[in-house]
């Protein structure tokens, strides 16, 4: 399996955070699966590069020119594609994958995020969605968006786009339980009432 991971590039989160992203990809490598992640060389990309690097694990990194010529790139990584932009890098970060992960992050990691949820509410992307929860970051995410669904801006089924889980060793097990996405997610984009 491809797995696209989301992750901060922040080096100063609590270790905790670290950790389970390093464990997240050992585990993945472990698993023969590929990590294909933004490229970063610090913070949780770096850490979950690291794991799977370690695991022996095939990574690929994605990253966009102005991030090379700043050196934020991981040294480790061999398989390394250098892209012009943000959009780039997103669209070459999703396609071809069979799940995502995200793990805690800021702006950049959420936009990410986001992206995969409205392209799987729109029918473009149809696979798992994971959100590793470390510490419980995601729980105030999740609220937010089931009050989206009970202000009904988006349908119940949407809270079904996603699913989170508390620790890494819980990535595979849900990515495998989880069922490809609706064929009828067009037909389910627009609100009901």
């Amino acid at each position: 399996m491809r797995i696209c991971v989301y992750a901060a590039s922040s080096a100063h989160c609590a270790p905790a955070f670290h950790e389970a992203a390093r464990r997240l990809g050992r585990l993945l490598a472990q698993a023969d699966c590929s990590v294909v992640y933004g490229g970063g060389g610090i913070g949780l990309m770096g850490a979950v590069a690291d794991g799977a690097l370690e695991a022996g694990g095939h990574v690929v990194g994605i990253i966009p020119r102005f991030m090379t010529e700043v050196e934020w790139q991981h040294p480790g990584i061999a398989n390394l594609e250098v892209v012009e932009d943000m959009r780039e890098r997103k669209h070459r970060l999703l396609t071809g994958s069979d799940a995502v992960v995200a793990l805690p992050g800021g702006c950049g990691t959420l936009e990410e995020l986001f992206e995969a949820i409205t392209l799987k509410r729109l029918g473009i992307y149809f696979n798992p969605i994971v959100l590793v929860n470390t510490n419980g970051f995601y729980d105030d995410l999740q609220r937010f968006m089931l009050k989206t669904i009970h202000e009904k801006m988006m349908n119940r089924e949407h809270a079904e786009m996603w699913s989170l889980v508390d620790f890494p060793d819980e990535v595979l097990p849900r990515i495998r339980a989880t069922p490809t996405w609706r064929e009828d997610a067009r037909a389910l984009a627009s609100v009901k009432g």
